[in-house]
C-alpha cells in the first residue's frame, strides 16, 4: 500500500484526502493507494520531511504555511517549482524527494474554464507561495498583473521578480478597472472576511477566491452580489489535485468523480 498525505498548519479542514480516496475508489487502485493528512508543526517539518523518506511515503501535498519552506529540505526541485519558488507537491521515488508546484496548472485551469487570460489585467491579492504560483501562470498566458499585499516589500519583491506591479491593500479600489481579482491570501478561511471592499467589484469582474471551506465565502458571496462571475476555491483544488494524482499514481484522474465529492462535501 503507498501512503500519500497532505501535510500543513493547520490541516483540519483539508478536503484532499477525500478527493484523492475518492478517485482511487473510482479507478479501482484503493488496495494500492490510500491518502490521508497530518498537522506538522513549523519545528517538526524537517522531521516530518525525513520521516516521509524514511517511511516510503510516496506523496506529499504541503499546504499553508510551508510551499517554500519545504524546498530546502528536499532532493530535486522541478524546473516549473523552481521558478514559481513554491513547492505544493512532493514525489518520493525510492527515498529522492522532488518538488512540484501544480497550483499554477490548478489555477490556471480553472479561470481559462471562464474566459482567455491573454491581455486581461488582474489584481491579484496576496504573495505568498499561493500567490506565487498564480503569478506564474498568469504571466506565462499573457495577463497583465498587479500585486496587491499588505506588507508592500514583500508585494515589490514578488512583483519585481515577475515583472508585475505592485501596490498595497490601500490602493485596491485600482481594481475597479481590472477584468479579474484573486484573493491569494487565507483571509476567509475562519472568518467571514474578504481581502477587498465590496464597493471595488463589479458585474464585469471574473472573481476567483483560492480559500475553498466555506464554499461560499464572503468574497463570492460579495461578487455573486454584484452580479460578477465567480471561480470557487475548491475549482482550483480540483485541477491542481488532478495533477498531483497522475504524479502520485501514474493514472489519469477521474475528474467529475473527485469534483462531485468536494462540492457535495463542502458547506
Amino acid at each position: 500500500m503507498k501512503i500519500c498525505l497532505s501535510i500543513g498548519y493547520p490541516i483540519k479542514i483539508s478536503k484532499s484526502p477525500l478527493m484523492h480516496n475518492t478517485g482511487y475508489k473510482k479507478l479501482g487502485i484503493d488496495d494500492q493507494f490510500i491518502y490521508l493528512s497530518a498537522e506538522v508543526k513549523p519545528k517538526d517539518l524537517k522531521m516530518a520531511i525525513d520521516g516521509a523518506r524514511a517511511f516510503g511515503i510516496r506523496g506529499i501535498s504541503v499546504t499553508m504555511p510551508y510551499k517554500e519552506k519545504v524546498m530546502k529540505y528536499l532532493d530535486k526541485i522541478d524546473t516549473e517549482a523552481k521558478i514559481i519558488g513554491a513547492v505544493n507537491t512532493i514525489v518520493n521515488n525510492d527515498g529522492v524527494l522532488t518538488g512540484f508546484n501544480t497550483d499554477s496548472t490548478g489555477a490556471i485551469m480553472a479561470l481559462e474554464k471562464k474566459t482567455n487570460l491573454k491581455g486581461k489585467k488582474v489584481a491579484l491579492i496576496g504573495a505568498g507561495g499561493a500567490a506565487r504560483a498564480i503569478v506564474y501562470g498568469l504571466t506565462r498566458k499573457g495577463a497583465i498583473v498587479k500585486i496587491f499585499n499588505r506588507s508592500l516589500d514583500n508585494a515589490k519583491s514578488l512583483g519585481q521578480e515577475f515583472g508585475c506591479e505592485y501596490g498595497d491593500l490601500e490602493s485596491l479600489e485600482q481594481a475597479l478597472d481590472m477584468n479579474i481579482i484573486i484573493n491569494a491570501t487565507p483571509i476567509g478561511m475562519n472568518a467571514d472576511k474578504s481581502p477587498i471592499d465590496k464597493k471595488f467589484l463589479n458585474k464585469n469582474h471574473i472573481v476567483l477566491d483560492v480559500v475553498y471551506s466555506p464554499k461560499k465565502t464572503r468574497l463570492i458571496k460579495d461578487a455573486l452580489e454584484k452580479g460578477a462571475q465567480v471561480v470557487y476555491g475548491y475549482e482550483m483544488l480540483l485541477y491542481q489535485g488532478v495533477e498531483q494524482f497522475k504524479l502520485y499514481t501514474g493514472f489519469d484522474a477521474p475528474i467529475e468523480t473527485m469534483r462531485e465529492v468536494l462540492v457535495k462535501n463542502l458547506k
